[in-house]
């Protein structure tokens, strides 16, 4: 939802919707560390759950792989670098939210360089359980909701908000065009 609430701010008519998978599938891709404990990668480890694959340097990675795997000539309606932003914002979200939960050792946003895990400030989301299965509990009913009202809902209002935005200012430039002698 975060990656499409994003795309908001970069959407043109025209853009193919491949874009916006890949950024979908950009803002999962950091959730792929948690392979890890399976070889015995401790959790504050650099390739550790939240470590190197929530950083800004592997969104940036992410990114412009993408770009070289699935849009080598860019995409129709969109610029490279509104492209390989809007990939990057799309996997950094991951990391962003993930330090907005109740549990956990933090983000290490700053990984290769400094492994030192983060969290925001403000906290409100609870915490996913790794394995999917604790998902049909009472726990993850009560994860589901945390996440649609802290995640979904204001995702939702973004997009709404960019869209009437973009809405007013095509309608502030016809008006203004109109008026021209």
């Amino acid at each position: 939802m975060a990656a499409l609430s994003i795309g908001t701010c970069f959407y043109q008519s025209g853009v193919p919707k491949r874009v916006w998978v890949a950024g979908a599938v950009c803002s999962v891709l950091p959730d792929l560390d948690v392979i890890g404990f399976r070889f015995g990668i401790r959790y504050g480890d650099f390739w550790g759950h939240r470590g190197f694959t929530h950083s800004l340097v592997f969104a940036a990675v992410i990114a412009g792989a993408a770009m070289i795997i699935g849009f080598r000539r860019g995409a129709p309606n969109m610029g490279r670098v509104p492209l390989f932003s809007y990939l990057f914002l799309a996997t950094a979200s991951h990391g962003v939210l993930d330090a907005m939960t109740n549990g956990g050792l933090g983000v290490a946003f700053f990984s290769p360089f400094d492994n030192s895990r983060y969290f925001l400030p403000w906290r409100p989301i609870r915490v996913s359980p790794i394995a999917i299965t604790r998902f049909f509990s009472p726990r993850g009913y009560a994860i589901l909701q945390s996440e649609l009202l802290w995640i979904w809902l204001p995702a939702g209002l973004f997009a709404v908000l960019v869209l009437m935005l973009r809405r007013a200012a095509v309608k502030g430039s016809v008006a203004t065009a109109t008026n021209q002698p």
